[in-house]
């Protein structure tokens, strides 16, 4: 792998492009690129041009929305540490409804530089007090594992057949029945038939001023 040296508007392209693959599951258009940028179409396509010159982008030919992260190319932005997308706020009182940002939680920026190995991982800031006992507190991030499976005892991130999700410890009844308990006693758990884990959570963070 290699790393390249952007300028300030092709590395936003860069982490564009990277948002929204990462939480839409496509690349923007030229038109959606330019109006993020507030520049021309023709100056956005220049730039795209430039990084795919480098080698920082791809782009298959006569498909739409085409643009694509080359796997072999760091760019500066990830030369000092790790980021996460941060995909919006989890409930940990009440559930609350799903929400996705654009947005990406960078650690080196947060804490000073770090290096660590990223997996598909991502972020989510907590909202409430019912894992306080567990050390999760109102306004800490915490750190996802993206999973589809958890074992009796993983704090997971739930999505309830309501649509909704919430952050809880996980627990599979003798009935078959899912219960998805809080950690303080001010909290009721959470009995659901059936729920969909999006994740487990595999690291806490926290900043004080």
């Amino acid at each position: 792998m290699s790393t390249l040296n952007l300028t300030p508007k092709q590395l936003r392209i860069f982490q564009l492009i990277r948002q929204w693959r990462s939480t839409r599951g496509y690349s923007p258009t030229m038109q959606e690129l330019a109006d993020e940028l507030g520049v021309s179409k023709v100056t956005a396509f220049g730039h795209v041009e430039a990084l795919i010159g480098k080698g920082v982008l791809r782009r298959d030919a006569n498909k739409a929305r085409s643009l694509a992260i080359a796997s072999d190319a760091i760019p500066p932005d990830e030369e000092a540490g790790v980021s996460f997308p941060l995909m919006g706020r989890i409930a940990a009182g009440y559930p609350i409804e799903r929400a996705q940002d654009n947005e990406c939680l960078r650690l080196d920026e947060m804490f000073g530089p770090v290096r660590g190995q990223k997996g598909d991982m991502f972020a989510l800031q907590v909202d409430g007090d019912s894992m306080r006992d567990e050390g999760i507190l109102d306004g800490d991030y915490v750190i996802v594992e993206r999973r589809s499976t958890a074992r009796n005892g993983e704090r997971v991130v739930a999505l309830l057949p309501n649509g909704e999700t919430t952050l809880k410890t996980i627990f599979t009844q003798r009935d078959g029945t899912i219960r998805l308990q809080p950690s303080n006693p001010d909290f009721e758990p959470i009995i659901v038939s059936d729920c969909t884990v999006q994740g487990v959570v595999i690291g806490v963070m926290r900043r004080y001023r």
